[in-house]
């Protein structure tokens, strides 16, 4: 059973562990990013081999293959995939920024244009199948704010296949999608680099295991990154209202995704804490996964005990987790305290598992505490800003003294010079 602990402000440490990059996968990772850059689809026919087991004859699944798919599945789980994309388009079309320009000074046009990128990447992962989740998540933002070319690379299946219930996400969410049976560091090196059957992409988003979040380290400034998302976490903040089983069913769904995923329970009880760790014990032998969640909770789980709600509030703001669960009986009156989570799910009705399927927000999330200064993915990550200045000769000539003034001052006398010559022309 899970020990109970006093909240010391040990969230430190906890921060330093998760987030920490093992040299031996970095090195790795150069390696094969290196390899695809030089030797392209000849190298990744040959991880593909290696690592998925597989010998792929073409990457790109055919385009008919997404309809196909999608009209194969279950008219159950058509609907269901049918409801969440509207979810997840409903709440991401919110985010979509408008251009604007100024025109309130004489002579002056200013003005910011908000460009979609041409071509993105979307990493996901398989476990054991490509997640149809990820690829709505992903791809409705990208397409919402104007990407006209999404590209999404998964590991494939031991036959070589993707599965039906991705391929329909991938058609449902944009149905001129093109999807690569490609994996790992080396599916981040086709997408950052290009090779003769991936072309090359301008940004690259989505989750996956340490090797997937090394190489979009080690990949950014070639290309754009969303953000290093993982191992996934959860911190639940709960007081006595809420029910011990459902806490502790919430904190193993997130321990059951792979042994360095993290469950957190604060809380101003220590009874309750007690009864959690209970609960955690009994549930965990029925699931499939067990053996994974429960080397999860011995590696990375933790019960708080604070002497307050309001020191478990200051608690999870300094953890900043991914996912954030306000199991007490006045959630909305806890929100406006919160700071640093990427997602917040409100009173006892709100599981965690909700957000990653079908509520609308995104599912991909800061991870180790980068919820400090980050955020869930969004339309704004599909889109590079532009601003534009226009004046008229008059509007440059009453500003001229003022711009050479700062350029002197910086020591750059062209920069002034550039300014004050068009004083001195006549014509």
């Amino acid at each position: 059973m899970m020990n109970v602990e006093n909240w010391d402000g040990a969230e430190a440490l906890f921060r330093r562990e998760r987030a920490r990059t093992d040299p031996e996968v970095s090195a790795a990772v150069a390696r094969i990013l290196e390899d695809v850059r030089t030797r392209g689809d000849a190298a990744l026919h040959e991880y593909t081999q290696r690592f998925d087991g597989v010998d792929v004859e073409s990457f790109q699944v055919p385009p008919e293959a997404l309809e196909a798919a999608y009209d194969s599945l279950d008219a159950g789980f058509q609907a269901t995939l049918l409801r969440a994309a509207a979810n997840i388009e409903h709440f991401h079309a919110q985010q979509i920024r408008r251009d604007y320009a100024l025109t309130d000074k004489p002579g002056i046009l200013l003005g910011l244009r908000h460009i979609p990128m041409e071509r993105v990447g979307i990493c996901v992962p398989k476990s054991p199948t490509a997640f149809p989740s990820t690829i709505l998540m992903n791809a409705i933002p990208a397409r919402l704010a104007g990407v006209h070319d999404i590209l999404i690379v998964t590991p494939p299946a031991a036959d070589g296949s993707v599965s039906a219930a991705a391929l329909g996400a991938a058609y449902v969410a944009a149905q001129d999608v093109r999807v690569y049976t490609i994996g790992g560091a080396q599916a981040v090196a086709a997408l950052a680099y290009g090779t003769e059957s991936v072309p090359a992409v301008d940004k690259i988003v989505g989750p996956g295991g340490v090797f997937v979040a090394e190489a979009k380290r080690q990949v950014f400034g070639q290309v754009g990154i969303d953000l290093i998302a993982g191992p996934s976490e959860i911190l639940v903040l709960a007081d006595e209202s809420a029910n011990p089983r459902h806490v502790a069913a919430d904190m193993l769904s997130q321990a059951e995704h792979d042994t360095h995923a993290a469950a957190v329970l604060v809380t101003d009880s220590r009874i309750f804490a007690g009864r959690v760790a209970l609960e955690l014990e009994r549930q965990i032998s029925a699931l499939p996964r067990a053996d994974i969640a429960r080397e999860s909770l011995e590696r990375n789980g933790k019960l708080y005990v604070t002497d307050s709600l309001q020191r478990a509030v200051e608690a999870a703001n300094r953890i900043a987790p991914e996912h954030l669960e306000l199991c007490v009986t006045e959630p909305l009156s806890l929100l406006p305290l919160i700071r640093n989570a990427g997602s917040v799910f409100l009173g006892h009705n709100a599981p965690e598992a909700l957000g990653d399927y079908f509520a609308g927000p995104n599912h991909t999330l800061p991870t180790s505490g980068t919820a400090r200064f980050s955020g869930p993915l969004s339309v704004d990550d599909f889109v590079k800003k532009s601003s534009y200045i226009y004046y008229t000769r008059d509007a440059l000539k009453n500003v001229a003294e003022n711009v050479a003034d700062f350029a002197e001052r910086e020591g750059l006398r062209a920069h002034a010079r550039s300014v004050l010559v068009r004083g001195e022309e006549t014509s």
